[in-house]
C-alpha cells in the first residue's frame, strides 16, 4: 500500500482523475510471478495487458528507431565506431521535443491497445 499512498501524496491531481492505479509492465517474469501477481490484487490495481514484445507502445520502437531508421537508408558503415559516431550525431541532431513527443504520444498509444484488446496494430 506504500506505493498507492506515494502516488497519491506526489501527483494529487491523480485523485481527481482515477479512483485507481493502471498498471503496464513488460511480462517480465519477475512481474508475473505468483507473489507478486498476489500482491498487485491486494493494491486493487488494474493491469494493462499488453503482448510479451508490443513495438506499438515501446517508444523505442513507434518513435525513436523508426525515425533513425530514415537517417540510416543509404547509410554503409565499415566499422563499429563509424556505426557509434553516426548513432552519437544522429542523438544529437534531434531537439529535446523530439524525445518529449515520444514520451507523451504513449497515453494515446496505450488507449489504442486497450481498445484492441492488446492486439498489435499499425500506426
Amino acid at each position: 500500500m506504500h506505493l498507492s499512498r506515494a502516488l497519491k501524496d506526489k501527483r494529487p491531481q491523480y485523485n481527481k482523475r482515477h479512483d485507481k492505479v493502471i498498471l503496464q509492465h513488460d511480462n517480465a517474469r519477475l512481474h508475473v510471478a505468483k507473489v507478486v501477481k498476489t500482491y498487485l490484487k491486494t493494491l486493487k490495481w488494474k493491469i494493462l495487458s499488453h503482448p510479451l514484445y508490443s513495438p506499438d507502445v515501446a517508444p523505442s520502437d513507434y518513435h525513436l528507431f523508426r525515425s533513425m531508421a530514415h537517417g540510416l537508408a543509404n547509410q554503409h558503415f565499415r566499422s563499429y565506431e563509424e556505426v557509434k559516431n553516426w548513432i552519437d550525431s544522429w542523438i544529437a541532431s534531434e531537439d529535446d521535443q523530439f524525445f518529449r513527443r515520444g514520451i507523451r504520444t504513449l497515453p494515446e498509444r496505450w488507449e489504442k491497445v486497450v481498445v484492441s484488446d492488446g492486439q498489435y496494430f499499425e500506426s
